[in-house]
């Protein structure tokens, strides 16, 4: 089983799957009332759909929930279906990464490290963090991560990257924490984050502010 990983802390999971399977196989994972959506015809979205639910269902397992599908807002957030946990994905093909709280606010994302990112930096980060970046791609990887997992933090898609979403500036290894902020009008909020590179790619993700 292509289960990469599942890490417990303080009242949530968060976990990585490498999909290796077929369709068919990862379709036999999940609910059968769970059937991906004949809009999505690229296979690897396909693949990484089923994927994320089998992981979301290992989460539960892991965590003595009951697991009843997912569902999402008008904003495309998902959530749990008759559940208050919160939950958050993310999918970079054959990556799949999920985290589920019992009560609190998540946002994880999974990225591999790409030279697009250094083309389209110019719109995504602030000044200071393009110089703190340079042209490490990796870098460039741990900003993108830690923007999209404020923006899934804030749930919802009126937020420029480059202006609303400031990550305070750190020195790279190969995990460690950093500090974002979302703001917006008057209002700044302060998110602790973590980030781990891994081989492949990089994973980042928010931490709960008691910890």
């Amino acid at each position: 089983m292509p289960l990469a990983k599942i890490v417990s802390e303080q009242d949530r999971t968060w976990g990585l799957w490498r999909i290796g399977e077929s369709e068919r196989l990862l379709a036999e994972k999940v609910e059968p009332w769970e059937i991906v959506s004949d809009t999505i015809t690229n296979e690897n979205k396909r693949l990484e759909w089923l994927a994320g639910r089998v992981l979301v269902k290992e989460i539960f397992e892991s965590m003595s929930l009951n697991f009843n599908g997912i569902t999402k807002d008008q904003y495309g957030k998902p959530f749990p279906k008759g559940n208050d946990c919160h939950l958050s994905l993310s999918h970079s093909y054959p990556y799949v990464a999920a985290l589920v709280d019992k009560s609190k606010p998540v946002g994880i994302d999974l990225e591999q490290p790409k030279d697009k990112l250094l083309r389209i930096a110019h719109r995504i980060l602030h000044e200071e963090e393009l110089v703190s970046a340079g042209n490490d791609v990796v870098k460039h990887t741990v900003y993108w991560c830690a923007k999209e997992t404020l923006v899934k933090l804030h749930g919802q898609k009126n937020l420029v990257f480059a202006e609303n979403l400031i990550i305070d500036g750190f020195e790279l290894q190969t995990e460690g924490d950093i500090r974002g902020r979302i703001i917006v009008s008057d209002s700044e909020s302060v998110i602790p984050l973590r980030y781990i590179l891994f081989p492949n790619f990089v994973v980042v993700y928010n931490l709960r502010p008691n910890l």
